[in-house]
């Protein structure tokens, strides 16, 4: 049988367009996965459910040329095993597993290794099942996962994680690796499974909506879309024109944030910290036009059930649409200075393989392309600072990590911020660094510069670093500060720490 066979059997799901239920047997769970990948078709979900009379229930979900397909397989009182999809889709075999781990439901044939099971939950106990309640804190199990283990002559295991230095998702990476070859790699996830779907019974839809915003921080907007795009379809309710365009356009700031954030990643990741710096920049302030416009930097708890919880303000949309240019600007601005650097980065790589594939080998060629590499690493990591950092640092040895304004910090200014008066700075470094930095501020210039400090003195508090260089310090600095004693009179706005590694803030 065919898939569209299927779906003309399958019953049309109220309030979800293009969905159709179906009902099967054992004896058609398997063919139905057999029918839909020979169309090309494939597996969205796999999950179980329990039965209000009892027994277990389970789902697939499939997307085929004619919509989406939910097949539904009822498992009697007892029975706890069925048949596996891992064959067709070998994807099923983890959602398979995780299966097993909450409901207790086997697949015949898979993988009997838990998923989710991490030792934190006494043996027997099922978390999604019926009647299971809240675990025990003290574990009943220990966890003794069973990688499959690669053998052979110059065969090493390299173990990475649970635990990362950053804030990833916990996971554990197992590497069977000969020299630099990977043979195998087996990761092991679920480290901080939730259990939504048992959080969810029960609660109104409201709460229903806060909690699915608060699945993904960063995708705040996108989960409680999609929670109370399900509630509106399942009671029939209809979404106003207004709240639908203004979700729309809440997605898409949400979007770009995201953007942006995994942009400026992925280059620091490579070492291209200007791009890094630049992204976090402009993704710090669109978030913050979200916070003034919609009373949330992550836009959350916006999206409810029924539409939206704040319309835009009358001068909303101007302010968009300001945004939107100013983004545009700032990465068109900047393209040529992202071109000229990943072209650099590019050679630099170019000329480190090339020396480690030579024949014969030449440690000499080598070290000369690290070093090279690690002298415009640390160079790109002054092109996100500010013109005064980089001055400052040159003459004093001092480094201005942020500044702060109207109680608001910003840490590691960029060459685009403007200093104004009452500004607040806070530098680390030696006590004999910080003290040439107060010396410095409080002087103005050197001799050598008494032209550019006469040109500075003419603007106004807020003129620009960039083109005011290091005097724009001199001109800007807080209001009603003597020039013997500036740091007593405006809250320590040098506050010395002894150590660059160890550096106390303000």
């Amino acid at each position: 049988m065919v898939a569209h066979a299927w779906f003309e059997k399958a019953t049309p799901l109220a309030g979800a367009p293009g969905v159709a239920a179906l009902e099967v047997g054992p004896e058609d769970w398997a063919v139905v996965a057999l029918d839909i990948a020979a169309t090309s078709g494939r597996l969205l979900a796999l999950w179980a459910e329990s039965r209000a009379s009892g027994g277990s229930c389970l789902r697939a979900a499939y997307a085929a040329e004619p919509g989406v397909l939910l097949a539904s397989l009822a498992l009697p009182p007892g029975e706890r095993d069925y048949h596996g999809l891992h064959e067709v889709f070998p994807a099923a075999g983890r959602m398979q597993r995780a299966v097993a781990d909450l409901s207790g439901l086997v697949a015949r044939g898979g993988d009997p290794r838990p998923w989710l099971r991490h030792a934190a939950w006494p043996a027997g106990f099922l978390p999604l099942a019926d009647a299971a309640e809240p675990a025990p804190a003290a574990a009943a199990v220990t966890d003794d996962y069973p990688f499959v283990r690669v053998t052979g002559d110059g065969v090493h295991e390299i173990a990475v994680g649970p635990v990362h230095a950053g804030i990833i998702e916990p996971g554990h990476f197992r590497f069977s690796v000969v020299g630099e070859k990977v043979l195998r790699l087996e990761e092991r996830l679920g480290y901080v499974h939730k259990g939504i779907e048992k959080i969810a019974v029960g609660r109104d839809p409201v709460d229903l909506a806060r909690l699915a915003g608060r699945v993904s921080g960063d995708s705040t907007v996108a989960h409680a879309w999609a929670a109370s795009q399900a509630m509106e379809r399942a009671t029939g309710g209809e979404l106003p024109p207004r709240a639908a365009t203004l979700r729309a356009l809440l997605a898409e700031r949400e979007r770009i944030a995201n953007h942006l954030g995994d942009i400026g990643a992925i280059c620091n990741d490579v070492g291209f910290a200007f791009a890094h710096v630049q992204c976090a920049r402009l993704r710090e302030l669109w978030q913050r036009r979200s916070q003034a416009l919609f009373g949330h930097r992550l836009l959350m708890d916006v999206v409810v059930p029924g539409g939206v919880a704040r319309d835009l303000a009358p001068n909303g949309a101007d302010a968009l649409a300001a945004d939107h240019r100013a983004l545009r600007k700032a990465l068109m601005d900047r393209a040529p200075g992202f071109r000229a650097s990943r072209e650099a980065a590019r050679a630099e790589f170019v000329s480190l393989l090339n020396a480690l594939r030579a024949d014969p080998f030449d440690p000499v060629a080598v070290g000369s392309a690290l070093a090279a590499i690690e002298a415009r690493n640390a160079g790109r990591l002054e092109l996100g600072r500010s013109l005064i950092e980089a001055d400052l640092r040159r003459r004093t040895g001092a480094t201005l990590v942020a500044f702060t304004r109207e109680s608001a910090t910003a840490v590691h200014p960029s060459p685009d911020d403007v200093l104004q008066a009452g500004d607040i700075l806070t530098l680390v470094g030696s006590e004999p660094q910080l003290a040439a930095a107060r010396e410095l501020i409080t002087s103005g210039p050197e001799p050598s510069q008494a032209s550019a400090a006469s040109s500075a003195a003419d603007q106004p508090a807020g003129a620009s670093v960039s083109r005011c260089r290091f005097a724009s310090i001199a001109c800007c600095r807080p209001e009603g500060m003597s020039a013997k004693a500036p740091m007593e009179t405006s809250a320590a706005q040098i506050q010395a720490s002894g150590s660059r590694r160890k550096p106390r803030y303000l």
